[in-house]
Protein backbone atom coordinates (compact mmCIF):
# COMPACT_ATOMS: atom_id res chain seq x y z
CA UNK A 1 0.00 0.00 0.00
CA UNK A 2 1.23 3.23 -1.04
CA UNK A 3 2.35 6.09 1.33
CA UNK A 4 1.89 10.10 0.36
CA UNK A 5 5.74 9.73 0.29
CA UNK A 6 5.84 7.42 -2.49
CA UNK A 7 3.44 9.39 -4.90
CA UNK A 8 4.32 10.79 -8.37
CA UNK A 9 2.98 14.73 -7.78
CA UNK A 10 1.31 16.77 -8.32
CA UNK A 11 -1.52 15.00 -7.22
CA UNK A 12 -5.29 15.39 -6.10
CA UNK A 13 -5.57 13.67 -2.49
CA UNK A 14 -9.01 13.00 -1.14
CA UNK A 15 -9.25 12.73 2.60
CA UNK A 16 -11.67 9.58 2.54
CA UNK A 17 -12.84 9.88 6.20
CA UNK A 18 -13.55 13.78 5.90
CA UNK A 19 -15.46 12.89 2.20
CA UNK A 20 -17.91 10.38 3.66
CA UNK A 21 -18.21 12.69 7.04
CA UNK A 22 -19.09 15.69 4.04
CA UNK A 23 -21.71 13.10 2.30
CA UNK A 24 -23.66 12.14 5.22
CA UNK A 25 -24.44 15.57 6.74
CA UNK A 26 -25.73 16.81 3.56
CA UNK A 27 -27.38 13.34 2.57
CA UNK A 28 -29.05 13.92 6.38
CA UNK A 29 -30.28 17.86 5.62
CA UNK A 30 -31.06 16.82 1.74
CA UNK A 31 -32.15 13.37 1.30
CA UNK A 32 -32.65 11.14 -2.00
CA UNK A 33 -34.50 13.93 -4.60
CA UNK A 34 -34.02 16.77 -2.79
CA UNK A 35 -30.36 17.13 -3.51
CA UNK A 36 -29.29 16.45 -7.45
CA UNK A 37 -25.73 16.79 -6.84
CA UNK A 38 -23.72 18.98 -9.25
CA UNK A 39 -21.29 16.52 -11.36
CA UNK A 40 -19.02 19.43 -12.46
CA UNK A 41 -17.69 20.01 -9.03
CA UNK A 42 -15.89 15.99 -8.83
CA UNK A 43 -16.09 15.16 -12.70
CA UNK A 44 -15.89 11.29 -12.19
CA UNK A 45 -18.31 8.87 -12.43
CA UNK A 46 -17.10 6.66 -9.76
CA UNK A 47 -18.46 9.35 -7.60
CA UNK A 48 -21.59 10.00 -8.96
CA UNK A 49 -22.05 6.12 -8.02
CA UNK A 50 -21.40 6.54 -4.43
CA UNK A 51 -23.80 9.25 -4.49
CA UNK A 52 -26.23 7.18 -5.80
CA UNK A 53 -25.92 4.76 -3.37
CA UNK A 54 -26.69 7.27 -0.88
CA UNK A 55 -30.09 7.43 -2.14
CA UNK A 56 -29.62 10.47 -4.53
CA UNK A 57 -30.29 9.31 -8.52
CA UNK A 58 -30.81 12.70 -9.96
CA UNK A 59 -27.95 14.58 -11.04
CA UNK A 60 -27.02 17.83 -12.55
CA UNK A 61 -24.42 18.47 -15.08
CA UNK A 62 -22.21 21.43 -16.72
CA UNK A 63 -21.34 19.96 -19.67
CA UNK A 64 -22.49 17.84 -22.52
CA UNK A 65 -19.63 15.56 -22.14
CA UNK A 66 -20.45 15.21 -18.44
CA UNK A 67 -23.97 13.99 -19.29
CA UNK A 68 -22.85 11.63 -21.87
CA UNK A 69 -20.46 10.29 -19.93
CA UNK A 70 -23.03 9.69 -16.82
CA UNK A 71 -25.31 7.87 -19.26
CA UNK A 72 -22.07 5.33 -20.55
CA UNK A 73 -21.74 5.37 -16.86
CA UNK A 74 -25.31 3.43 -16.21
CA UNK A 75 -26.41 7.02 -14.30
CA UNK A 76 -28.98 7.74 -16.45
CA UNK A 77 -32.37 7.95 -14.76
CA UNK A 78 -32.36 11.97 -14.45
CA UNK A 79 -30.14 14.13 -15.61
CA UNK A 80 -30.26 17.97 -15.57
CA UNK A 81 -28.34 19.89 -18.58
CA UNK A 82 -28.24 23.28 -16.23
CA UNK A 83 -26.00 25.16 -18.79
CA UNK A 84 -28.00 26.71 -21.79
CA UNK A 85 -26.86 25.10 -25.19
CA UNK A 86 -27.22 26.02 -28.74
CA UNK A 87 -26.42 22.43 -29.88
CA UNK A 88 -28.02 19.84 -28.23
CA UNK A 89 -27.51 16.99 -31.13
CA UNK A 90 -25.39 15.11 -28.92
CA UNK A 91 -28.03 14.86 -26.23
CA UNK A 92 -31.07 13.97 -28.54
CA UNK A 93 -29.25 10.21 -29.32
CA UNK A 94 -29.38 9.78 -25.53
CA UNK A 95 -32.50 10.30 -25.05
CA UNK A 96 -33.88 8.16 -27.88
CA UNK A 97 -30.94 4.92 -26.05
CA UNK A 98 -33.47 5.79 -23.21
CA UNK A 99 -31.78 8.23 -20.70
CA UNK A 100 -33.55 10.82 -19.10
CA UNK A 101 -32.22 14.34 -19.99
CA UNK A 102 -33.75 17.76 -19.05
CA UNK A 103 -31.87 20.78 -20.48
CA UNK A 104 -32.20 24.78 -18.88
CA UNK A 105 -33.86 27.34 -21.78
CA UNK A 106 -33.69 30.43 -20.95
CA UNK A 107 -34.26 31.70 -24.67
CA UNK A 108 -36.10 31.52 -28.04
CA UNK A 109 -32.92 29.89 -29.54
CA UNK A 110 -32.22 27.75 -26.80
CA UNK A 111 -35.79 26.13 -27.10
CA UNK A 112 -35.27 25.41 -30.91
CA UNK A 113 -31.79 23.78 -29.97
CA UNK A 114 -33.46 21.84 -27.20
CA UNK A 115 -36.44 20.51 -29.57
CA UNK A 116 -34.58 20.49 -32.86
CA UNK A 117 -31.90 18.42 -30.82
CA UNK A 118 -34.02 15.44 -29.66
CA UNK A 119 -34.51 16.61 -26.08
CA UNK A 120 -38.11 16.21 -24.78
CA UNK A 121 -38.02 17.95 -21.42
CA UNK A 122 -36.81 21.55 -19.96
CA UNK A 123 -36.54 23.71 -17.36
CA UNK A 124 -37.00 27.02 -17.81
CA UNK A 125 -33.95 28.89 -16.50
CA UNK A 126 -34.87 32.17 -14.15
CA UNK A 127 -32.05 35.13 -13.21
CA UNK A 128 -32.57 35.65 -9.92
CA UNK A 129 -29.79 37.97 -9.65
CA UNK A 130 -26.61 36.05 -10.35
CA UNK A 131 -25.88 38.14 -13.81
CA UNK A 132 -25.22 35.33 -15.85
CA UNK A 133 -27.50 32.76 -17.40
CA UNK A 134 -31.95 32.77 -17.22
CA UNK A 135 -34.52 34.66 -18.67
CA UNK A 136 -36.40 37.91 -17.28
CA UNK A 137 -39.66 37.49 -15.52
CA UNK A 138 -41.10 39.20 -18.36
CA UNK A 139 -39.91 36.98 -20.82
CA UNK A 140 -41.49 33.76 -18.98
CA UNK A 141 -44.62 33.53 -20.55
CA UNK A 142 -43.52 33.93 -24.42
CA UNK A 143 -40.34 30.96 -23.64
CA UNK A 144 -43.17 28.74 -21.85
CA UNK A 145 -45.64 29.45 -25.44
CA UNK A 146 -42.87 28.83 -27.60
CA UNK A 147 -41.34 25.66 -25.73
CA UNK A 148 -45.09 23.93 -25.59
CA UNK A 149 -45.73 24.53 -29.50
CA UNK A 150 -42.28 22.17 -30.03
CA UNK A 151 -43.74 20.31 -28.07
CA UNK A 152 -41.58 19.90 -24.62
CA UNK A 153 -42.73 19.10 -21.93
CA UNK A 154 -41.61 21.54 -19.46
CA UNK A 155 -40.87 19.92 -16.15
CA UNK A 156 -40.61 23.20 -13.75
CA UNK A 157 -38.22 26.28 -13.20
CA UNK A 158 -34.60 26.65 -12.40
CA UNK A 159 -32.67 29.66 -10.58
CA UNK A 160 -29.36 30.21 -9.72
CA UNK A 161 -28.85 32.57 -7.04
CA UNK A 162 -24.83 31.64 -7.27
CA UNK A 163 -24.07 35.60 -6.11
CA UNK A 164 -24.89 34.81 -2.45
CA UNK A 165 -22.71 31.15 -1.95
CA UNK A 166 -20.14 33.07 -0.20
CA UNK A 167 -22.30 35.35 1.68
CA UNK A 168 -20.38 35.03 5.14
CA UNK A 169 -23.47 36.02 7.00
CA UNK A 170 -25.84 33.55 8.01
CA UNK A 171 -28.37 35.66 8.40
CA UNK A 172 -28.23 38.19 5.55
CA UNK A 173 -27.44 34.91 3.39
CA UNK A 174 -31.16 33.66 4.36
CA UNK A 175 -32.75 36.75 4.04
CA UNK A 176 -31.06 37.68 0.69
CA UNK A 177 -31.68 33.98 -0.65
CA UNK A 178 -35.49 34.54 0.35
CA UNK A 179 -35.48 37.58 -2.03
CA UNK A 180 -33.95 35.69 -4.88
CA UNK A 181 -36.75 32.90 -4.54
CA UNK A 182 -39.54 35.34 -4.05
CA UNK A 183 -38.58 35.84 -8.41
CA UNK A 184 -38.77 32.01 -8.88
CA UNK A 185 -41.59 31.81 -7.40
CA UNK A 186 -43.11 34.00 -9.24
CA UNK A 187 -42.02 32.23 -12.32
CA UNK A 188 -43.04 29.00 -10.60
CA UNK A 189 -46.53 30.38 -10.48
CA UNK A 190 -46.88 30.73 -14.43
CA UNK A 191 -44.47 27.87 -15.78
CA UNK A 192 -45.35 25.22 -13.21
CA UNK A 193 -44.17 21.90 -12.90
CA UNK A 194 -42.92 19.14 -9.90
CA UNK A 195 -39.39 20.86 -10.03
CA UNK A 196 -38.14 23.74 -8.64
CA UNK A 197 -34.45 23.35 -8.90
CA UNK A 198 -31.97 26.04 -7.06
CA UNK A 199 -29.23 26.50 -4.68
CA UNK A 200 -25.90 25.12 -4.11
CA UNK A 201 -23.29 24.34 -1.53
CA UNK A 202 -23.70 27.75 0.01
CA UNK A 203 -27.10 28.00 0.29
CA UNK A 204 -27.88 24.09 0.90
CA UNK A 205 -29.93 24.76 4.46
CA UNK A 206 -31.08 28.30 4.03
CA UNK A 207 -32.95 27.82 0.52
CA UNK A 208 -36.30 26.76 1.97
CA UNK A 209 -38.10 27.33 -1.50
CA UNK A 210 -36.68 24.77 -4.03
CA UNK A 211 -37.27 21.19 -4.43
CA UNK A 212 -34.21 20.34 -4.67
CA UNK A 213 -30.58 21.81 -4.55
CA UNK A 214 -27.90 21.43 -7.02
CA UNK A 215 -24.42 21.16 -4.93
CA UNK A 216 -21.02 19.34 -5.94
CA UNK A 217 -18.47 21.44 -3.70
CA UNK A 218 -19.40 20.23 -0.44
CA UNK A 219 -18.04 16.92 -0.65
CA UNK A 220 -14.39 18.29 -0.78
CA UNK A 221 -14.98 22.09 -0.28
CA UNK A 222 -12.18 24.80 -0.30
CA UNK A 223 -10.23 27.69 1.60
CA UNK A 224 -13.11 29.97 0.05
CA UNK A 225 -16.03 27.66 1.38
CA UNK A 226 -14.20 27.61 4.47
CA UNK A 227 -15.19 30.95 5.10
CA UNK A 228 -18.53 30.91 5.24
CA UNK A 229 -18.88 28.65 8.39
CA UNK A 230 -20.51 25.76 6.69
CA UNK A 231 -20.41 22.55 8.71
CA UNK A 232 -18.56 20.97 5.99
CA UNK A 233 -14.70 19.89 6.05
CA UNK A 234 -11.82 20.41 3.36
CA UNK A 235 -11.35 17.07 2.24
CA UNK A 236 -9.09 17.72 -0.69
CA UNK A 237 -5.57 18.45 -1.26
CA UNK A 238 -3.40 18.80 -4.14
CA UNK A 239 0.00 16.95 -3.18
CA UNK A 240 3.14 18.36 -3.95
CA UNK A 241 7.16 18.04 -3.43
CA UNK A 242 9.71 20.32 -2.38
CA UNK A 243 12.28 20.51 -5.34
CA UNK A 244 14.47 23.54 -4.36
CA UNK A 245 15.10 25.17 -0.88
CA UNK A 246 16.77 28.50 -0.34
CA UNK A 247 17.75 28.67 3.69
CA UNK A 248 19.24 32.10 3.24
CA UNK A 249 16.50 34.26 1.76
CA UNK A 250 14.51 31.89 3.47
CA UNK A 251 11.79 30.23 1.07
CA UNK A 252 10.79 26.48 -0.70
CA UNK A 253 9.82 25.92 -4.00
CA UNK A 254 7.12 23.08 -4.49
CA UNK A 255 6.69 21.31 -8.17
CA UNK A 256 2.86 22.66 -8.25
CA UNK A 257 1.43 25.66 -9.65
CA UNK A 258 -1.37 27.02 -11.46
CA UNK A 259 -1.69 23.99 -13.68
CA UNK A 260 -2.14 22.05 -10.80
CA UNK A 261 -4.58 24.20 -8.66
CA UNK A 262 -7.25 26.42 -9.47
CA UNK A 263 -6.31 29.92 -8.01
CA UNK A 264 -9.49 31.92 -9.70
CA UNK A 265 -10.42 32.51 -6.34
CA UNK A 266 -6.68 33.45 -4.85
CA UNK A 267 -3.79 31.32 -3.82
CA UNK A 268 -3.85 27.68 -2.26
CA UNK A 269 -3.17 27.71 1.60
CA UNK A 270 -0.79 25.51 3.13
CA UNK A 271 0.08 24.44 7.42
CA UNK A 272 2.82 26.28 9.09
CA UNK A 273 4.00 28.11 5.95
CA UNK A 274 2.92 31.05 3.99
CA UNK A 275 1.81 30.92 0.07
CA UNK A 276 3.69 33.38 -2.01
CA UNK A 277 4.61 33.41 -5.93
CA UNK A 278 2.21 30.92 -8.11
CA UNK A 279 3.58 30.10 -11.47
CA UNK A 280 2.89 27.91 -14.18
CA UNK A 281 4.62 24.49 -12.69
CA UNK A 282 5.90 25.89 -8.79
CA UNK A 283 4.71 27.80 -6.18
CA UNK A 284 6.97 29.40 -3.45
CA UNK A 285 6.83 29.06 -0.24
CA UNK A 286 7.28 30.91 2.93
CA UNK A 287 7.84 30.89 6.85
CA UNK A 288 4.67 32.17 8.96
CA UNK A 289 7.23 34.62 10.23
CA UNK A 290 9.67 36.08 7.60
CA UNK A 291 12.48 35.82 10.37
CA UNK A 292 11.93 32.06 11.10
CA UNK A 293 13.80 29.56 9.18
CA UNK A 294 12.48 27.17 6.16
CA UNK A 295 11.10 24.36 7.84
CA UNK A 296 10.95 21.98 4.49
CA UNK A 297 13.78 20.31 3.26
CA UNK A 298 14.44 18.69 -0.64
CA UNK A 299 12.13 16.20 -1.69
CA UNK A 300 9.41 16.14 1.31
CA UNK A 301 6.33 16.42 0.29
CA UNK A 302 3.25 19.20 1.12
CA UNK A 303 -0.46 19.40 0.88
CA UNK A 304 -2.18 22.43 -1.03
CA UNK A 305 -5.26 22.85 -0.30
CA UNK A 306 -7.05 24.83 -2.78
CA UNK A 307 -9.13 28.30 -3.00
CA UNK A 308 -11.72 26.49 -5.77
CA UNK A 309 -12.22 22.76 -5.85
CA UNK A 310 -14.05 22.37 -9.53
CA UNK A 311 -11.06 23.54 -11.92
CA UNK A 312 -8.45 22.57 -9.48
CA UNK A 313 -10.05 18.64 -10.15
CA UNK A 314 -10.23 19.40 -13.97
CA UNK A 315 -6.76 19.86 -13.97
CA UNK A 316 -6.50 16.09 -12.95
CA UNK A 317 -6.93 12.57 -14.48
CA UNK A 318 -7.86 10.95 -10.96
CA UNK A 319 -8.06 11.58 -7.21
CA UNK A 320 -6.17 8.95 -4.63
CA UNK A 321 -8.02 8.20 -1.51
CA UNK A 322 -6.08 8.47 1.41
CA UNK A 323 -6.77 6.74 5.30
CA UNK A 324 -4.01 7.81 7.66
CA UNK A 325 -1.77 8.66 4.92
CA UNK A 326 -1.83 5.89 3.16
CA UNK A 327 -4.01 5.41 -0.78
CA UNK A 328 -6.53 3.08 -0.57
CA UNK A 329 -8.73 3.67 -3.46
CA UNK A 330 -8.45 5.72 -7.14
CA UNK A 331 -11.22 7.34 -8.31
CA UNK A 332 -10.28 8.79 -11.96
CA UNK A 333 -11.99 11.70 -13.09
CA UNK A 334 -13.03 10.81 -16.67
CA UNK A 335 -15.54 13.39 -17.25
CA UNK A 336 -13.47 16.02 -18.12
CA UNK A 337 -13.68 18.21 -21.80
CA UNK A 338 -16.70 19.26 -23.26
Amino acid sequence: MRQLEDITTPALIVDLKTFYSNLEIMSACRPGSTLRPHVKAFKSSAIAGILKEAGHKSFCCATIREVEGMVKAGHKEDLLLANETLDASRLGSLVSDGARVTVAVDSAMTVIAAAEGGIREVLIDINVGLPRCGCDLSEVEEIVSLARRYGLTIRGVMGYEGHLMFTSDRKERTQKVSEAMEILREAHSIVGGEIISAGGTGTFDVNTYATEIQAGSYLFMDTRYAQVGLPFKESLSVLSRIISVDKKKRWAVTNAGVKAIGMDYGKPSIEEGVVGICSDEHTTLFPVKKEESVVWNIGETVLMKPSHVDPTIAKHPKMLCVEDGQVVEEWPIDLRDW
